[in-house]
């Protein structure tokens, strides 16, 4: 199946792009325009490897494309910098939002970490009101074009810092104005969900949910411990949670599994694995695997009754939508539109928003796929 230079692709005549997507780990630091970043460098003094957008867009891909997410999480150095203003944050918000409409998203979740855009003087709450502004304003200019897109900020404490209580309380204090949810990122191995204990226990006791940053760079104990101490309702990334099953035998192409406790306590309460193909290849995340998308664990888990969704991670690192991520996994693995729908209704169904609207969500996907 070709997939053409805008990274879209046609099954049945349908095209991939056009069809109503909901996106759950999507990085804003992560998900900047080149040409955004090198005019924000510019009046901001911040200098830039390269000086033309699709060169700086080639630079992203090959500085991540190390097999290693500590090197990977270096090229976020460039992107924060230039987030450090109201008009900064608030540009790329928009723009982000945006970029999420012409990619047929329509219901997304961005998440980022307010303690890292400080530097220019904002406080907390004065940078969460700026980006909070930003996709507000893109929400509007998508309403005014005719395409209904509805954005939630998932407030991130970074994992290596200890602020992540009092990023918690900023994130409830913007509960019912934008926020949505609450998720820790950042370097995964050596420091553990358990060492933000304090943050979960004030979530849990507000009743405000996270997703957390687990099974990624780090494996098993990550997710059991995101389970345990993060009370996470879904896991980012999670693919590790495949290191939980062995194939214990094979019939033709009928493959036996025994799952862990922790494989089965994921898989049998349907708690959504963030999945990001791309990104997981980058970043070593599969290793274990191999490393090309066929020995990505993912079909793995869907034929397996995980609950699945797709995901860019990172739409600048990796240099991709949530378009082509879903055509590349067709490609690979044969998916029809079926199978598309599906890894939507997952995330539908796993967005933290009311049921009602969660129904109603799952109502859009359902019709968009009939269509």
């Amino acid at each position: 199946m070709p997939i053409d230079q805008n990274g879209d692709a046609r099954i049945g005549g349908v095209s991939l792009r056009s069809l109503p997507k909901v996106s759950l780990h999507d990085h804003l630091d992560g998900g900047l325009r080149p040409a955004t970043i090198i005019e924000l460098a510019d009046a901001a003094g911040v200098a830039v490897p390269v000086t033309d957008p699709a060169g700086l867009g080639e630079w992203f891909a090959r500085q991540s494309d190390s097999g290693s997410l500590v090197e990977y999480l270096k090229t976020f150095d460039l992107t924060c910098a230039v987030m450090q203003t109201r008009e900064g944050l608030t540009r790329v918000a928009r723009e982000f939002v945006d970029d999420l409409v012409a990619d047929g998203v329509v219901y997304g979740e961005v998440r980022w970490a307010p303690e890292q855009h400080l530097a220019g003087g904002l406080s907390l709450d004065e940078a969460v009101a700026a980006v909070q502004d930003g996709l507000e304003q893109g929400e509007d200019a998508a309403a005014a074009a005719g395409h209904d897109i509805r954005v939630g900020q998932l407030i991130t404490a970074m994992r290596h810092t200890d602020r992540s209580l009092e990023i918690a309380k900023l994130a409830v204090s913007w509960r019912d104005r934008g926020a949505v949810g609450f998720d820790i990122a950042g370097p995964e191995d050596g420091f553990p969900p358990a060492r933000h204990r304090a943050a979960f226990d004030y979530l849990a006791a507000e009743f405000f949910p996270a997703t957390v940053h687990a099974g990624e760079a780090a494996g098993l104990e990550s997710i059991r411990s995101a389970l345990l101490d993060g009370r996470a309702l879904r896991l980012g990334h999670g693919v590790r949670i495949a290191e939980d099953l062995e194939v214990v035998g094979r019939d033709g192409e009928d493959v036996q599994v025994r799952f862990g406790d922790l494989a089965a306590w994921v898989r049998d309460r349907e708690i959504p694995l963030e999945l990001s193909p791309s990104s997981n290849l980058q970043t070593g995340a599969i290793a274990a695997w191999g490393t090309e998308l066929a020995d990505h664990p993912f079909d793995l888990l869907y034929q397996l009754g995980f609950a699945v969704t797709v995901n860019v991670d990172n739409r600048t690192m990796s240099r991709t939508s949530l378009t082509r991520e879903l055509a590349l996994l067709a490609e690979t693995f044969d998916y029809d539109l079926a199978d598309l729908e599906m890894f939507q209704l997952n995330a539908a169904a796993g967005a933290f928003l009311p049921v009602e609207e969660r129904e109603e969500l799952i109502g859009i996907i359902s019709d968009g796929y009939a269509g």
